[in-house]
This record gives structure tokens, C-alpha cells and sequence, in this order.
């Protein structure tokens, strides 16, 4: 193992690879290389502030996803010659069992999570991790099957050997482009998962996806828009002529969720799992906590925590999962996206919009350039967003944390939100 890691990453004897971060990537990187003999060093800016002299003489950098390339001391270390590597890398190089990888603006978690359900119906010993739960580093295990890793665009954008025997991009929209710069430098990240010669699944409704098709790799197709290899019609998951199983089947709610189910369907044919155990699967699926997560029906309200909708593109596809109109909560740390893109949907989706967090503005800003007005309130924290909801909500509505935004503006993450959230709800009186 430790040859096939040298061969791989031009180890020698003279090497010096430094693990940059010291959280739950750069542990499992750590725990890794110690357990292979190979002498590494750590650094966490948290710590200890980076200067040119931490990185002097490094000949490899394994960058963990939340420390960014382009922080001075790491941008020089590489352009004076040391090699980046990530975890996602030294997974692959020691892995001999297929690995699906499944990356995307939406969706990721709730496809990678569906994907291992379908596996292990389908009797397989599967490893599933990676940006989700378990670091991939951690997830090796002999008796595995199989790999199911949700790849961020920061592990994509550091990886260079991952060879997926079956890979999707489940969609492009704005994201991270406080760290990515622009819309198109975030889908070249993305686009990495489709490395090497595995099967590519592409979804034919989002045109950047479309774009990446490679005419000299086998690939198959979701859409639920129009015919594909995989797609809906008449309330179907259809596959060619097939109906797999209703909508009325599955327990999720949503045209988005019915793309995800597609897509890991369209996955799961690829490495050649058994399509009525995947459909059984995804019959006993449930949503994932913070994703279209029903809390409670309280006064009459039905309230709904979509806290891990961090982008515009996430809380998009979660009003227009909605035939009603909703009271949206919104806002948090904006990460350099145009609010305008999301105003059109909140024209169309919310009676109400309540407002939290850094950017609460600049989405008031985008709101009141609509033509309609959409009555706008602001909240300090949770309990004043449950407060005004219960206020303006009637018996039957909606109120739905689709924030389109980061959390660690207010929160410790996007969880911590939800949880609050949820605790809220429960303090109000009935």
C-alpha cells in the first residue's frame, strides 16, 4: 500500500507533506498517513497564522476543502513546485472496489444518501461519506462493495486521479463564488468528478450539466422535463418505456426530488444494481434532517426546515416544489450571490417573506425592485422569526427556512440553524 502511494504521489525519502487544516478532513488525512508510515506535518491557521516560512520546502500539500488555494502562503507553496493532493486522491489510489461520485449545486446529499439505501437493498457492503457524514478516509474498509461520496467542489477542484465508475453533476447554480469567483470556474470543479472513464450521468434540464457530455463516454440521462434515458411521465419514474414505480410511491415531495430519485436510479443502473430493489428503497426513503424536513403542524401551520438550503439554486428548487404560496425565511451569509435571481420565484412562491441574518438587506433590496410587493419582516433570531410567522401565518399555510444562504454568519452551521429552528416552533404556544 505504501509503494502504490508513492508510485502514485512521487513520494520519497526527501518528501514533505504538509496536512493543511486540522478538522475532520485534515484528522482523517492524519490518522491515514500515520497508519501508512509516511511522516507529514500539520498546520491549522486557527492555531497558528500561516506565513511563507510554514510552507518552505514542501513537496506535497494535502489542502483541506475549507481552507481556500488561493490564501497567499498556499498560492506561493504551489507555484514554487509543491504538488496538491487531496483526500478524495489518496482515497482513490488505494481503493479497488467501484466509487460513485455525485456532486452538484442541490441535491447531493439526498441522491448520495439514496444511492447507499439501494445499494444495500441490493445486498452490497457500502461505504457512503465523504462532504456527507464520514470523511472518505475513514469509509475504507475491506469487505466494502462499493463507494458512495458526495464530492464538494472544493475536494473536486484538488483532486486529480479520482476515476468514478459512475459520476454525476446534478446541477449548476450559484454557489461558493466567494471562493470559486465566477459561475463558470465553479462548474470546471465540478466537472472533475467526471475524470477518468466511468459512466457519466447528465441532467438533460440544466444546460451547463448538458455541456459536460463527453460523445466517447458511455452516459445516461435524467430530465423531469422531457424524454431521457430516465425521466417522468404520467406520475412515473420511467426508464426507456418503463414505468418503475408512481410518484404516489414515493415519499418525498417535489419536482427536484423527483429528479434527485431519478438520478440515483439513472447511478445505480450503471454499476448494475437490481431496479426493483432500488424502487423498494426508494418507497421507505425519508427526507434528510434540514432538507424539506417537516417539523410540525402547529396552530394549524405546517412548518418546514430546508435549513441545509445554503444557495439560491436550493431554496429555487424548494418554492417551486410548492403549488401555494409559502412564508419563506430567508437569509444568512449571501457568499457573493445576485439576490436578483431569487426575487422573480419569491414573487411567484411567497405571501410573505421573513428576513435574518448579513444579507437580510440585500434580499429586501432584490425584493423591492418586483413589481408586486411581497410583504418583507425582519427577525433578530429564531424565536422572533417563529413569532412573526405564527402572526401573519393562517390554518393551512406554509412557513418554509429556505435561506439561500450560508449560516455561519449567526450559527455554528446550517444544522445548528435548523435546530433552532425547530426549537422555536416548539416554544410557541399552542
Amino acid at each position: 500500500m505504501q509503494n502504490i502511494l508513492k508510485e502514485k504521489f512521487d513520494l520519497t525519502s526527501d518528501s514533505k507533506i504538509i496536512v493543511v487544516g486540522e478538522g475532520i478532513t485534515g484528522t482523517s488525512v492524519a490518522n491515514f498517513l500515520r497508519a501508512h508510515d509516511l511522516p507529514f506535518a500539520t498546520v491549522d491557521s486557527r492555531k497558528t497564522a500561516f506565513t511563507f516560512d510554514t510552507f518552505k520546502g514542501a513537496t506535497h500539500l494535502i489542502v483541506s476543502p475549507g481552507v481556500a488555494l488561493s490564501e497567499p502562503t498556499i498560492a506561493d507553496a504551489l507555484n514554487s513546485g509543491a504538488k496538491l493532493v487531496s483526500d478524495i486522491d489518496l482515497f482513490a489510489a488505494v481503493v479497488n472496489v467501484p466509487i460513485v461520485g455525485i456532486t452538484g449545486a442541490n441535491g447531493k446529499s439526498t441522491v448520495t444518501t439514496m444511492l447507499g439505501d439501494m445499494a444495500r437493498a441490493c445486498g452490497k457492503h457500502v461505504g457512503v461519506g465523504g462532504n456527507l457524514g464520514k470523511p472518505a478516509l475513514d469509509l475504507l474498509d475491506p469487505k466494502a462493495d462499493l463507494y458512495v461520496l458526495e464530492l464538494s467542489s472544493f475536494q473536486l477542484e484538488r483532486s486529480h486521479i479520482l476515476n468514478a465508475a459512475a459520476a454525476t453533476v446534478l446541477n449548476i447554480s450559484a454557489d461558493h463564488l466567494d471562493r470559486h469567483d465566477d459561475l463558470d470556474n465553479y462548474a470546471q470543479a465540478k466537472e472533475v468528478a467526471f475524470s477518468g472513464n466511468g459512466v457519466m450521468v447528465l441532467n438533460l434540464d440544466d444546460a451547463m450539466v448538458s455541456a459536460m457530455r463527453d460523445e466517447n463516454r458511455k452516459t445516461l440521462t435524467f430530465s423531469v422535463k422531457q424524454k431521457a434515458d430516465f425521466y417522468l411521465a404520467d406520475n412515473n419514474l420511467m426508464h426507456d418505456e418503463n414505468a418503475l414505480m408512481s410518484l404516489s410511491d414515493f415519499p418525498l415531495e417535489g419536482k427536484h426530488n423527483a429528479a434527485n430519485a431519478l438520478a440515483a436510479l439513472a447511478l445505480g443502473t450503471a454499476i448494475g444494481l437490481n431496479t426493483e430493489k432500488m424502487c423498494e428503497a426508494l418507497k421507505y426513503f425519508k427526507a434528510l434532517h434540514h432538507r424539506m424536513e417537516k417539523i410540525s403542524t402547529k396552530n394549524g401551520i405546517n412548518w418546514v426546515n430546508d435549513s441545509k438550503a445554503t444557495n439560491i439554486g436550493a431554496c429555487i428548487a424548494a418554492l417551486e416544489g410548492y403549488d401555494e404560496k409559502v412564508i419563506l425565511v430567508a437569509g444568512g451569509e449571501g457568499k457573493g450571490q445576485d439576490m436578483n435571481e431569487l426575487a422573480p420565484v419569491i414573487q411567484a412562491k411567497a405571501k410573505a417573506v421573513i428576513l435574518i441574518g448579513k444579507d437580510a438587506l440585500q434580499i429586501e433590496v432584490a425584493i423591492n425592485q418586483l413589481s408586486e410587493i411581497v410583504p418583507t419582516y425582519h427577525a433578530q433570531d429564531m424565536q422572533e422569526v417563529a413569532a412573526i410567522a405564527a402572526h401573519v401565518g393562517k390554518s393551512g399555510d406554509t412557513v418554509l427556512l429556505s435561506p439561500a444562504c450560508a449560516s455561519l454568519d449567526q450559527y455554528k452551521n446550517y444544522q445548528d440553524r435548523g435546530n433552532q429552528f425547530a426549537a422555536a416552533i416548539e416554544a410557541l404556544p399552542a
